[in-house]
């Protein structure tokens, strides 16, 4: 049986694989709503992965299985949007926060300063970035495409090296794709 999750029923899990660390991810029958790097900053996390007993891996869930597909097409270059179901649990900015970040295309950064004035204010910058900082979802929605208004790298909760990381990916996947396409 797997752990009990109170707000929707029954919540199953799946550890997924990456070149960047294993992720543990959530889903309930509505979508997935947690997709988190194990060795993650986040200390709940990290506390529930100390308690084994309270991680129950089930390979049956449908969003699950087609979460885990979409990131061995994401890390294999061949996806650069995710179309899986997302089940998102916050409070009602947090959630509209979220689905801006969701806007943000692939191998595209927006600043804070931007993402603010996309939602319409720029004023909410530090509610804004304190939002992204509890993005629950990982690489799905892509809080790793937030950069400073310098153009730095700025927090995420898997770490900056992971950010630099899937920054980099991205890039170098769409320049590559552009330049097999110049020679085809």
């Amino acid at each position: 049986m797997d752990a009990l999750d109170l707000n929707s029923g029954i919540s199953d899990s799946l550890i997924i694989s990456s070149p960047i660390g294993n992720l543990l991810g959530k889903a309930t029958k509505a979508g997935v709503y947690s997709l988190q790097f194990i060795d993650s900053a986040k200390p709940e996390l990290n506390e529930s992965l100390k308690n084994p007993v309270l991680i129950f891996e089930t390979k049956n869930n449908k969003h699950l299985k087609k979460l885990q597909s979409q990131m061995a097409e994401y890390f294999c270059g061949e996806r650069k949007k995710f179309e899986c179901a997302i089940d998102l649990r916050g409070s009602q900015f947090q959630q509209k926060v979220w689905n801006e970040l969701i806007k943000i295309g692939y191998a595209s950064t927006r600043t804070y300063k931007e993402q603010s004035l996309a939602m319409g204010n720029l004023l909410a910058i530090r509610a804004v970035a304190a939002a992204n900082g509890a993005n629950p979802i990982a690489i799905v929605i892509p809080c790793h495409r937030i950069v400073g208004t310098d153009g730095s790298l700025t927090g995420y909760a898997g770490g900056l090296w992971r950010k630099k990381w899937l920054l980099d990916f991205e890039f170098n996947n769409v320049s590559n794709s552009k330049q097999l396409s110049l020679v085809i």
